[in-house]
């Protein structure tokens, strides 16, 4: 459920894939920088309820997610 929001959060003008890997947790995105950057791909990412390396989604976001895509963000925020 995770993979399909987050690749599906970047379907926008400028990203050409974004292909979430689970196991890993990262994130790979191909994008034309004349179009897109890298802070409105993490707030497209954030937006969807999950927090970037930059961006911190808002808690009403991330509530929203399923209880399997939940995880514990104040270790996650620490770093």
């Amino acid at each position: 459920m995770c993979k399909k929001r987050i690749e599906t959060a970047l379907k926008v003008e400028g990203v050409n894939t974004a292909v979430w890997d689970v196991k890993s947790k990262i994130l790979t995105v191909s994008y034309d920088s004349a179009k897109i950057n890298t802070e409105s791909i993490q707030q497209k990412v954030a937006a969807a309820g999950h927090d970037t390396q930059k961006i911190i989604a808002k808690q009403e976001n991330y509530s929203k997610l399923p209880s399997c895509c939940q995880y514990d963000r104040n270790s996650i925020n620490k770093k």
